[in-house]
């Protein structure tokens, strides 16, 4: 689904919302030739989200009409995530984000990346019957709201919070991870407790998914921000958990291992100033620009020279054809932005739960090549024109370059939709932000069930 209205600087809160189902994805992703921004609606908002599952979109929005920014909402939709989509984006997982916020939020104009991928345990135990990567998400998440976000956190934990102990229906999304997998994830008695039907399958579409463990662990995170991850009583529970569920996790693994903030990779293309994240997904998308702005048609060759860029970037390493990443990207009204991509390396990670947690835990990459976690933004003079995030494993660097092309380029035709297996999730305007009314569209990738909407 896709939103497309007009936006202006410091927008007043009340407004009404086109939703359609094709005229801004055709417009962002290529598949006719209209231009980015036609038709536009007349009324402003104050922002905008895109998301995989619409619970993480709406708990954004929620933070952007609370008056959040795009890091308040980017925390938000994080959080939900890990609640509504715990198959590749729960707090044992991890993520990779670009940032670009003005001074009174706490950026300099600069796009910055923040990485915090579920890492391999330095010191983990070689027991381990099913060994777990050290969760980064909440603690990835928590920094980059610390650093950047208006609100309180309590107040972007909320909708994550309320989701988590009060259900959050299945959306079909996580309904079609969970049929992947089938019964065999309800082999943990942690993960049956929370993934079985009362007849004791896996989910289906629509029927509610409690988690009160996870919401407890999101109430005391509400309380005790990033300290309750990495030490005291509420870590060292943690690890028992996880240790129980095979992990193998120390307490120094969780101090050892930190989000990293670090400089975006960049080119000049296009008449932008464009960002990548800084890891073999954004080394890929870079190659993929830089092919497509030779020849835009040139999709097959673009799309063999990212995925070749990104494998070198990972020495080699051959990537799994089982989807394990997802992607969002907010937008608010001083043209701050965020994108993020998120994995937990496998699909459900390892499969278990550490009991009492109602934290999935993440595979560890020292056994499976995880998969490209791409964030792709486009400047010019540090206002904001669009951002593209990607999922679909070797795809995933491909549909970031796609997405952003089509974007920053939408005068012109290009018919071909983000390549398969990619998936894009896309938030662009006709002209720069901040600056008088303009025109912006979100849409979440076609081929998937997300949601992009506008605040209001």
């Amino acid at each position: 689904m896709a939103t497309l209205v007009t936006l202006r600087r410091a927008a007043p809160l009340a407004l009404s919302l086109l939703l359609t189902g094709c005229g801004v994805t055709q417009g962002v992703f290529g598949r006719d030739q209209s231009k980015l921004g036609e038709p536009a609606p007349m009324k402003p908002v104050v922002g905008f989200t895109v998301a995989p599952v619409p619970q993480a979109a709406l708990a954004a929005r929620q933070i952007l009409n609370a008056g959040g920014n795009a890091a308040d909402a980017a925390t938000a939709a994080g959080f939900a995530l890990a609640v509504a989509l715990p198959s590749r984006a729960g707090l044992g997982g991890g993520a990779a984000c670009l940032i670009d916020l003005p001074a009174s939020d706490g950026g300099n104009g600069i796009p910055t990346a923040l990485l915090f991928p579920p890492a391999a345990a330095p010191e983990s135990s070689g027991g381990a019957s099913r060994p777990a990567a050290v969760p980064q998400m909440a603690r990835g998440l928590i920094a980059m709201q610390a650093r950047f976000g208006r609100l309180a956190l309590a107040t972007d934990l909320a909708p994550a919070e309320a989701m988590a102990g009060g259900g959050v229906a299945v959306s079909r999304t996580f309904a079609a991870d969970l049929a992947v997998v089938g019964n065999a994830l309800l082999a943990d008695s942690a993960a049956r407790t929370i993934f079985a039907s009362p007849t004791g399958q896996v989910l289906q579409p629509g029927m509610i998914m409690r988690q009160p463990d996870l919401a407890a662990t999101l109430t005391q995170l509400q309380s005790s921000g990033v300290l309750g991850l990495t030490q005291g009583a509420s870590a060292t529970a943690f690890i028992t958990a996880a240790n129980q569920a095979g992990a193998g996790l120390t307490m120094q693994d969780l101090r050892a291992v930190r989000p990293a903030y670090a400089s975006p990779i960049t080119v000049n293309r296009f008449g932008y100033h464009l960002a990548f994240t800084p890891n073999a997904g954004g080394i890929g998308a870079a190659a993929g620009i830089e092919a497509l702005a030779q020849n835009p048609q040139a999709l097959d060759l673009a799309g063999q020279r990212a995925l070749a860029a990104a494998q070198a970037a990972r020495h080699g390493a051959a990537l799994t054809a089982l989807p394990a990443s997802a992607s969002f990207a907010t937008l608010d009204d001083r043209g701050g932005a965020v994108g993020c991509a998120t994995t937990m390396n496998n699909l459900f990670g390892t499969g278990r739960v550490a009991p009492g947690t109602g934290i999935l835990l993440a595979a560890t990459p020292a056994h499976i090549t995880p998969p490209l976690l791409t964030v792709g933004l486009a400047t010019r003079g540090g206002d904001f024109r669009a951002i593209a995030t990607g999922s679909g494993q070797q795809g995933a660097a491909m549909a970031v370059a796609t997405g952003l092309a089509n974007a920053v380029r939408s005068a012109v035709p290009m018919p071909q939709q983000v390549p398969a297996p990619g998936r894009a999730n896309v938030i662009a305007c006709a002209g720069l932000l901040p600056g008088g009314p303009k025109t912006c569209a979100a849409a979440a990738d076609p081929r998937g069930f997300g949601l992009a909407i506008g605040s209001k």
